[in-house]
């Protein structure tokens, strides 16, 4: 069997923004504004900028029960419209001497095969895909929402430890949490641990299948990697009909992300044949602290391209819906979509977290000492954390995009809206009261006026269509104050005053503007206010 060359590098939160809009540490407002290579942007008012964090981010895509369930989900970005045929080179984050800027099929080659450089022998028959692992034990969380309550399940996803219930038989106290009915060993069940069982307590020998299931569960993940690789990403098939470009973001560095689970498993399993009684779970954990940074973050990252891209194409390129089935299809696949192999690195990575703090609830309960536990919790916890982060920044750089492309300065200095640390804090449409006089008494006039608030900038704008028309700006918020207005002075108790204390052409300016309501009003007044 051929082995296949490693993924041509892995992407960065740095090299995507630059890719996308080239270096986005850009000069200040003065100056003028480089054009994007994004197109085809969808409305801003379509787009959500606040964070839900990476759990409601991505989970979404894990199984369609969940979906609704639990009411995940994730925007399609804007880079894959409909309106947009196919994903440019420089749309994605990836080097440039990596992944050529081309939109030329690839043309077929010979069924490439992955090949591991370490066989686990607990990935067999008897051990199940990693979606059934996941899912199973999702499934006994959610039911555990009936008797604990919504906030403790969404928390547990996240930081908080399983919560196995009270069993009434030595097997089910001994199973992994939801696979109870599953064959596959157990670590009393394996021969070399016999010896070991009447010098053990019940309590020490959970905490021993805790350690195990880190294992078992390590080899159900690589199980379904294996299988993501060979049937999906090594398909001459799909290779054959997608741009290199497109291969590239569909799977990103999945192999990477193979190997470092070979790696960690091989060390586990290397660890307990040298000793049966285990206890450097949390050492080995932290061993491979780096390597599962270099391979996770750039992975979940760029999921919410990824899954947009399997959306782009199963709806508008037939070939890939048809190949896409047939590979569904395929035995080894167990019925598991292509969407259900992309979603396990974030799956295991927010899981690790779960089983490690299994493992110290287990060690607690019999004051035995697991070496670096803590430490390894909190390693893999910054992992999801900074996964996190970079899922958000992306977001609102995506947001940034489209809303580049819908400005319109007209006769108004541009300013580079594309630019690193920016993020739009809120936006929304008020009303513009202009006082006018004449010798019959003064008038007040209405006009549409729509603000978008940056976190270091502020726009008003004149909606045309989907197009925002400029019509001034200024720094925030150093050169943006609010104020409320008097009201005996006739104006509604929505208005306040908006003042640009230097704007785009350095002049002063007030403006007397109306919210919808006075809740409005106040939700506008207090990000305003904020520094």
């Amino acid at each position: 069997m051929a082995r296949v060359v490693e993924d041509e590098g892995i992407w960065s939160d740095r090299d995507l923004t630059e890719a996308l809009f080239g270096d986005t540490d850009r000069p200040g407002l003065d100056e003028q504004p480089s054009k994007t290579n994004v197109e085809d942007c969808e409305a801003s008012g379509g787009l959500n900028c606040t964070s839900e964090g990476l759990t409601k981010a991505l989970q979404s895509v894990a199984s369609l029960q969940l979906w609704n369930l639990m009411g995940f989900s994730l925007p399609v970005p804007s880079l894959f419209t409909r309106e947009s045929s196919s994903l440019k080179s420089s749309d994605v984050y990836c080097e440039e001497s990596e992944v050529k800027r081309e939109d030329a099929m690839e043309v077929s080659s010979p069924q490439e095969t992955y090949v591991a450089q370490f066989e686990s022998e607990y990935i067999n028959h008897s051990v199940p895909l990693y979606q059934e692992f996941w899912m199973s034990s999702m499934k006994k969380d959610l039911h555990r929402v009936q008797h604990t309550g919504l906030s403790e399940f969404v928390s547990s996803i996240r930081v908080s430890g399983l919560k196995t219930p009270p069993a009434s038989s030595p097997s089910s106290v001994l199973s992994p949490p939801g696979l109870q009915a599953k064959s596959y060993t157990l670590w009393h069940q394996l021969p070399q641990v016999k010896p070991h069982l009447n010098s053990l307590s019940m309590h020490e020998i959970q905490l021993q299948e805790a350690m195990f299931e880190l294992i078992v569960s390590e080899a159900s993940y690589q199980k379904s990697l294996i299988v993501a690789l060979n049937v999906f990403q090594c398909s001459a098939e799909l290779k054959g009909i997608l741009p290199r470009v497109q291969h590239h973001v569909l799977f990103s560095n999945l192999k990477d992300v193979c190997r470092v689970s070979e790696r960690f498993l091989q060390d586990m399993e290397s660890h307990f044949r040298q000793y049966v009684v285990m206890s450097r779970a949390g050492d080995i954990v932290l061993n491979h602290q780096q390597r599962f940074q270099k391979v996770y973050v750039p992975y979940i990252t760029n999921m919410m391209y990824q899954e947009a891209l399997v959306a782009q194409l199963t709806q508008e390129n037939k070939k890939f819906a048809l190949i896409l089935k047939k590979l569904e299809g395929d035995p080894q696949c167990q019925r598991q979509t292509l969407k259900s192999f992309l979603i396990l690195p974030f799956q295991r990575i927010t899981r690790m977290t779960l089983l490690l703090e299994n493992i110290l609830k287990r060690a607690e309960c019999v004051c035995s000492n697991v070496p670096n536990l803590m430490e390894a919790i909190g390693a893999v916890r910054k992992i999801v954390e900074e996964c996190d982060r970079n899922v958000e920044q992306m977001k609102r750089t995506e947001l940034l995009v489209c809303l580049d492309k819908l400005m319109d300065f007209g006769n108004v200095k541009s300013v580079p809206l594309i630019t690193r640390g920016r993020h739009l804090i809120q936006e929304g449409t008020f009303k513009h009261l202009m006082i006018g006089g004449s010798q019959r008494g003064s008038t007040v006039s209405r006009r549409d006026v729509y603000i978008h608030l940056f976190n270091d900038l502020l726009l008003l704008s004149v909606k045309s269509g989907n197009r925002f028309v400029v019509q001034d700006h200024a720094p925030f918020p150093d050169k943006v104050s609010v104020k409320e207005l008097e009201t005996s002075l006739g104006f509604p108790p929505e208005s306040f005053l908006l003042d640009l204390i230097k704007n785009y052409n350095q002049s002063s300016r007030g403006l007397i503007l109306a919210a919808s309501t006075r809740l409005e009003k106040e939700t506008w007044m207090k990000a305003f206010s904020s520094k």
